[in-house]
């Protein structure tokens, strides 16, 4: 057992040592990013949302023509529209990630900007700014995290029954070593549970072989939607404004009660159109595919018709960052970023309080002449 137990530790140590600065940055981030929402609201207010007005929607063709007005050179990469809050700006994001927010009420500009400190965050937290070799990095460094975890687990179990008490709890009267000891371990301990769920969530977006996953758990097949039937008559030529109008109005006419829309142009040039609705465990979400040149609807997926696996995807996000709890899961997912945050500082302490420990030097051996009285060394 103690053989073992050496084994786990070394592996533990190693693990912890190469990924710990990646650990870092993606724990300090994700706990910042639980609350984007609330902090947009809170600073952005001036530009996300405008005085309420007695008046409909001016129509969102009139709004991209005054984006194509602004920005004549400049390709739309993301529209995004909340009906649930008739006064919240229409934004525009741009392919040279630009953002545009229009007042819904006229169509015209409310404010311009580049990506806000949100954004830089999370694509540190997604990327570390290296693009796809950060995603590489960070989503194996996620990945030895779950092995850290487990093996930690391991490690924290006491050896006799006698020693839970002192494992759950930290000795704040001790040295400076002992109580960082207790903060990685009995931190670590707590938060264990929660971060192995957070981890294996966010790897859910990383790893297609983790999808896979869940639906043999599931029994069911993640779906890529129903085909839609053919249209005809469909003008390759008409204007982006009138287009994309066209489809989201048609959207809305058949599905009702929309809260939030987000429009995207993906890299296969397809257009995804998802509409949300008001939830309150797994996200009520329509998708819809559109080819963009056309408008020509490809396939569709409803949320009504989501099976096992479709409802563990549409809960994964607001599983991943709390959300799915509300503020009491926002707290604790929060809380254990933090903690996440902190095991490798602590941690790297234990080993560096070790490692000097083993580099000190032996105390030179005095000899004693008993028959002169002198000491030499």
């Amino acid at each position: 057992m103690k053989a073992f137990k050496n084994a786990i530790r070394q592996i533990h140590l190693w693990l912890g040592l190469g990924t710990g600065l990646v650990v870092f940055i993606i724990s300090v981030t994700g706990c910042l990013y639980v609350f984007e929402e609330e902090i947009r609201d809170l600073t952005q207010k001036e530009y996300l949302y405008v005085p309420v007005q007695q008046k409909p929607f001016t129509g969102l063709d009139q709004i991209i023509r005054n984006f194509e007005q602004l920005a004549p050179k400049e390709k739309i990469s993301v529209i995004r529209l909340t009906e649930s809050e008739p006064n919240a700006t229409v934004s525009i994001t741009s392919k040279k990630k630009k953002v545009y927010y229009f007042n819904p009420y006229d169509g015209q500009l409310v404010n311009k900007g580049g990506a806000d400190w949100l954004s830089v965050v999370l694509d540190i937290h997604m990327t570390l700014l290296m693009g796809e070799t950060g995603k590489f990095i960070q989503r194996w460094s996620v990945v030895i995290f779950v092995l850290m975890l487990v093996t930690g687990l391991v490690l924290w179990f006491p050896n006799q029954m006698r020693l839970v008490k002192q494992s759950i709890s930290v000795k704040w009267k001790a040295s400076f070593k002992r109580v960082n000891y207790d903060l990685h371990n009995v931190l670590g301990f707590y938060a264990s549970g929660i971060l192995i769920v957070v981890s294996l969530s966010g790897l859910y977006f990383a790893f297609k072989e983790v999808k896979t996953g869940v639906s043999f758990f599931t029994g069911s097949k993640l779906g890529d939607g129903k085909k839609a039937a053919v249209a005809t008559g469909k003008d390759k030529q008409e204007p982006i404004a009138v287009r994309y109008n066209e489809m989201y109005q048609s959207i809305l006419h058949q599905y009702p009660g929309v809260s939030s829309t987000s429009i995207s142009i993906r890299k296969n040039g397809e257009l995804r159109l998802r509409t949300m609705y008001p939830y309150r465990w797994a996200r009520n979400q329509n998708t819809f595919f559109f080819e963009e040149a056309s408008g020509q609807m490809l396939r569709y997926k409803l949320y009504k018709e989501f099976n096992k696996a479709d409802l563990v995807e549409a809960t994964n996000y607001d599983l991943h960052t709390g959300q799915l709890f509300g503020w009491f899961g926002k707290i604790i997912a929060c809380i254990a970023s933090l903690i996440s945050a902190s095991l490798p500082v602590t941690g790297f302490i234990i080993w560096w309080k070790k490692r000097k420990k083993k580099k000190k030097p032996a105390p030179v051996p005095v000899r004693y002449d008993l028959s002169t009285t002198n000491v030499t060394v």
